[in-house]
């Protein structure tokens, strides 16, 4: 048995505890939740933390396989540019791929990630995960923009379901974004996906994206024709909320990923869909657009937020406590409760795995994390604050 105390315990289950008690089983249970309404006695075997405890972090977008990338393109060149690059770069020696992602799921691990989900477009990744300490989710990915080839794209995805199956790790077919799809392609992924329980896609992360769905040109063209994969005849979606309200599957919760030029218009028009999360990844959107997505009209639309880290391709840590930080010194009116809500728990929630993490409650086993170098008196993280794991 352990026995925690902070000078505040987020829950996630009502108000924060001013140095309460938590005690656990060796294996990170939780058996007990004393709240001594802050006047903590010096009790033989409970170790005080001056910080908060906080549930373990989930990271709800993250592209484990693109670790080897790790400041292999430049910053701020747009996203069409970005996808150049990773054309160009992300193809490397199996081993290579693997034991970058090895030592990313060890980062992630140190960085209080307890749970994340993971977009996949190869198998490499799965004999890691399957004994990883983090619970991953795998979000298998399909894209492609030419309409005669919708079949044998999706029959390419179907062969890394069947390789996820045989390691027995949860996974979901999802598609990539909105301009990477063929409307044929679309079609089909929706016709076989109508029992997902977790849906993601790429969500106006570029102006550029509306302006190719618009006419099929600007900066989101060129990766395609570098590539030659530009199609005699181009097949895609009317815009972003025909996509969400026709062409993704209804079922289960859906995530929108980025969002970093979204406007009130399409929120209020995708909000028609039930089940729908907002994830933030501000590091990576500074490092791909020099933009981060707009809070506070997220706030004002009453969006339910998450936070993923992308992957190293575009940021240089998987932390979720440093996409905190940045949306605290961009948005300094959010208070640290809703920081750390949006990480944890709306996390969880999210992806369908609310009655295990993000929540510090009897039974659960959610990992628990010490924060610090926090400002307590006003409730705000600050540049220096980190997080240590403590079970």
């Amino acid at each position: 048995m352990k026995r925690f105390s902070g000078q505040y315990i987020f829950t996630n289950s009502g108000t924060a505890l001013k140095r309460a008690v938590v005690t656990t089983d060796d294996d990170g249970t939780i058996r007990n939740i004393e709240d001594t309404g802050g006047d903590l006695k010096e009790k033989h075997s409970v170790e005080f933390f001056n910080g908060i405890i906080i549930p373990g972090f989930v990271n709800c977008h993250c592209h484990i396989e693109l670790s080897h990338m790790k400041g292999s393109i430049g910053k701020t060149g747009g996203l069409g540019e970005f996808i150049t690059d990773v054309q160009s770069t992300r193809v490397a020696k199996n081993e290579t791929i693997i034991d970058f992602a090895e030592m990313a799921d060890t980062e992630m691990y140190r960085e209080g990630i307890v749970l994340c989900a993971d977009i996949c477009n190869t198998s490499l990744t799965f004999e890691m995960k399957s004994k990883s300490c983090i619970r991953y989710l795998n979000l298998l990915e399909v894209f492609g923009i030419d309409p005669q080839k919708a079949k044998s794209r999706f029959n390419e995805i179907i062969k890394v379901a069947v390789a996820a199956g045989e390691v027995n790790l949860p996974f979901s077919l999802v598609p990539h974004s909105v301009y990477s799809m063929s409307l044929p392609l679309f079609k089909l992924l929706k016709d076989q996906t109508k029992d997902n329980k977790i849906t993601s896609i790429h969500f106006m992360e570029t102006a550029a994206e509306m302006l190719f769905l618009n006419n099929h040109s600007g900066p989101l063209l060129t990766p395609f024709e570098k590539a030659k994969l530009i199609p005699n005849k181009l097949e895609t979606v009317k815009n972003h909320t025909d996509a969400v309200l026709n062409e993704i599957t209804p079922s289960g919760n859906l995530i929108l990923v980025h969002n970093t030029f979204v406007d009130k218009k399409i929120i209020k028009a995708v909000k028609e869909r039930p089940n729908l999360y907002w994830c933030l990844c501000p590091n990576s959107n500074i490092y791909i657009e020099n933009k981060v997505p707009p809070v506070n009209l997220l706030l004002e639309e009453g969006c339910d937020i998450v936070i993923g880290t992308d992957s190293l391709a575009s940021n240089n840590r998987l932390s979720i406590i440093e996409e905190l930080k940045t949306l605290q010194a961009n948005f300094p009116s959010v208070s640290i409760n809703d920081l750390v809500c949006w990480a944890t728990l709306n996390g969880a929630k999210a992806l369908g795995e609310e009655d295990k993490f993000g929540k510090i409650e009897i039974g659960m086993k959610p990992g628990l994390l010490l924060l610090q170098n926090v400002d307590l008196i006003n409730m705000k993280l600050t540049p220096e604050s980190f997080v240590t794991r403590l079970i």
